[in-house]
């Protein structure tokens, strides 16, 4: 391995000894006009820079021997690879994340090549969508064993911070469906604001879902469908009977919004939006209608969770988070209380003479 520094001397006799940087150019004083000192001064500034190159050649010499693709496997290979295992909309999704800028500088390096510098100014010049996925990808080669230890330390990943969302308003809503000459998104945008599911699960809504006689929607969330979870059964009211009365007896709810990929989906309902002036919220920002208006209602925390189809209070909690509630006294919910109990009472008193009435 060639030497990194060299050492010159400015003057023929007694003058000082400087290093020169091969790589750089760069010459620095040593501080001295020893040779003897000079030349140990040289000698220890290219040990220092050898040994952690030859250390990491030793590592990756020893590592070679359990997995020959160590050398030359790079990010794109190990993305590449993670992605057989996705399916449908979380594979398409991944596809997206490959094409994303930011990780252009990464993509092409092996992974055991790459210094902590590198995902360090990715991360930065990313955005969090660039955050996430690359969190999974560090994650996943970690796993695979073909990482030896983490590139950037867990408590120096930035933080994921999303964009505030809020939900969108009755009066929003009403000047969409005003506006909204074609039936079948009409129908689609007050089903959402009815029912709170996610555009994707409302669009693949099928005539099946729909239970007349006990007046129930049910369906799987696509989402967590792999999971197992129990489906949503949502019992709906009159204003939703009437909204499925316009919509198809059989197949599909939406025939057109169900042949279209989310972000079309997305795009036109932004369309409608920017040509109303409304600013702030997308279709999930029914979802955020949704269990605001729950939790403004009063209406039951574990109802609200089965209805959006999650399990973490949590989750519910944080789509809720703005809905303005006024705490009632406590006195008042006291009095019901007594109340009912002495309506169940007198209640049971009515029935117990009725049946000694009848027994004698």
């Amino acid at each position: 391995m060639k030497a990194r520094y060299r050492l010159i001397r400015r003057g023929i006799r007694g003058g000082a000894f400087y290093s020169v940087d091969t790589k750089t150019g760069r010459r620095t004083s040593l501080g001295t006009a020893n040779p003897d000192e000079a030349a140990q001064i040289i000698e220890a500034k290219n040990i220092a820079e050898r040994q952690p190159v030859l250390n990491l050649q030793i590592a990756k010499a020893y590592l070679a021997g359990t997995d020959s693709g160590l050398t030359t496997r790079t990010w794109r290979q190990a993305m590449e690879t993670l992605m057989e295992g996705k399916q449908g909309a979380n594979r398409e999704r991944w596809s997206r994340v490959a094409t994303d800028r930011a990780l252009a500088p990464l993509l092409p390096r092996t992974i055991v090549d790459t210094p902590g510098e590198l995902m360090l100014k990715v991360l930065q010049s990313g955005t969090v969508s660039t955050n996430v996925f690359l969190r999974r990808l560090h994650n996943f080669c970690l796993d695979m064993n073909w990482l030896a230890w983490p590139l950037v330390p867990k408590r120096q990943w930035p933080a994921v911070r999303y964009k505030d969302k809020r939900a969108i308003t009755w009066e929003e809503h009403c000047k969409i469906i005003e506006r909204e000459k074609n039936p079948e998104r009409k129908a689609f945008y007050q089903l959402a604001w009815h029912v709170g599911a996610s555009q994707s699960d409302l669009a693949h809504l099928q005539a099946e879902d729909v239970d007349w006689q006990a007046r129930i929607i049910c369906f799987f969330r696509m989402k967590t469908r792999w999971r197992g979870l129990q489906p949503p059964q949502i019992r709906f009211g009159k204003e939703v009977e009437a909204i499925l009365a316009t919509l198809p007896k059989s197949g599909p709810l939406f025939p057109y919004l169900i042949t279209v990929k989310e972000k079309y989906r997305a795009t036109e309902f932004r369309q409608r939006c920017m040509g109303l002036a409304i600013e702030g919220v997308t279709l999930h920002s029914y979802r955020y209608a949704w269990a605001e208006r729950a939790k403004t209602a009063g209406y039951p925390e574990r109802f609200a969770q089965l209805a959006l189809g999650h399990n973490s209070k949590a989750v519910h909690r944080a789509y809720a988070r703005k809905a303005q509630v006024t705490l009632p006294p406590l006195e008042e919910y006291e009095a019901k209380i007594v109340q009912f109990s002495a309506a169940q009472a007198a209640a049971q008193d009515e029935s117990t003479e009725a049946a000694h009435a009848v027994s004698a």
